[in-house]
């Protein structure tokens, strides 16, 4: 009887370590986590599904470089063409747009470039390096700095020669090189979700807004299985089925700072890439 009973009472104090291990890890940007949308969207998909999820955030490709070792079951970055790549390389099993939102130039209000109010990205740059004036760039190979780097080489110029000058890379995420740019009056280049939670604003600004070329999409992909067996396949697929779905893509469009929406869900929209 006594024996009985300490098996019931072991089998009753595993239920809740049980129902912990069903999880997965997501890969993921540090927009989408210092935005606060993880902590707005994961609960409720955990309400729905049972499944609670950890989440990596890193730059886009750190974001990757762990996914292809193995260490994520799901990314869910914003770079398309690394993500495309990371699929055709046999990392990924599939890629699907989820969401998308904008990036803005931000800068002090200041404005010693006189960028303020231009709709061309490029030329606001090439402003503020005939300028020199102070730009801190992520440095990170996140898909905010690829986006960066892309609006450089459109504007012609290579910021590199402006480095440890008026070019400052911090390697960090987003939240950190806001706090950069806050303390030492610099422009540079944020996702807009990021940039509605950061509350160290200090004297910046948004400068530079609505040009085509800040258009910043999210793709969501499984880890593949077949390269690493120990993914939470099942798990992951269903995540994404999630978020793709209609409850999912109302969870996205629910979030907002202010009365303001910070990602806008486009999974309708998306073509699967092979």
């Amino acid at each position: 009887m006594i024996r009985r009973c300490l098996i019931a009472l072991a089998l009753l104090a595993a239920q809740p370590a049980a129902a912990q291990e069903r999880s997965i890890t997501i890969a993921s940007t540090t927009s989408t986590e210092q935005s606060g949308l993880f902590r707005h969207i994961l609960p409720i998909f955990a309400a729905a599904t049972g499944i609670a999820v950890r989440v990596i955030a890193l730059g886009t490709g750190q974001a990757l470089d762990t996914s292809r070792r193995g260490d994520a079951d799901v990314v869910l970055v914003h770079d398309r063409a690394a993500e495309e790549r990371f699929v055709r390389d046999g990392f990924g099993v599939e890629r699907r747009h989820v969401m998308f939102n904008d990036f803005v130039l931000i800068g002090p209000a200041a404005d010693p470039a006189r960028i303020a109010g231009l709709a061309d990205t490029p030329e606001a740059l090439r402003r503020i390096a005939a300028a020199s004036a102070p730009f801190v760039s992520r440095g990170d190979r996140s898909g905010t700095h690829a986006a960066e780097l892309r609006l450089w080489r459109a504007a012609g110029i290579d910021p590199v020669a402006g480095r440890g000058q008026w070019y400052r890379e911090v390697g960090q995420g987003m939240g950190p090189a806001l706090n950069t740019a806050a303390a030492q009056n610099a422009y540079l280049l944020a996702d807009r979700g990021t940039w509605l939670a950061f509350r160290n604003r200090q004297d910046l600004r948004i400068l530079v807004e609505g040009d085509a070329r800040l258009f910043n999409q999210y793709g969501v992909m499984l880890v593949n299985p077949q390269r690493h067996p120990h993914v939470k396949a099942a798990d992951g697929q269903r995540f994404i089925d999630w978020i793709l779905s209609p409850a999912g893509q109302a969870a996205i469009a629910s979030y907002g700072i202010s009365g303001e929406q910070l990602f806008f869900p486009n999974a309708a929209e998306a073509e699967p890439t092979s």
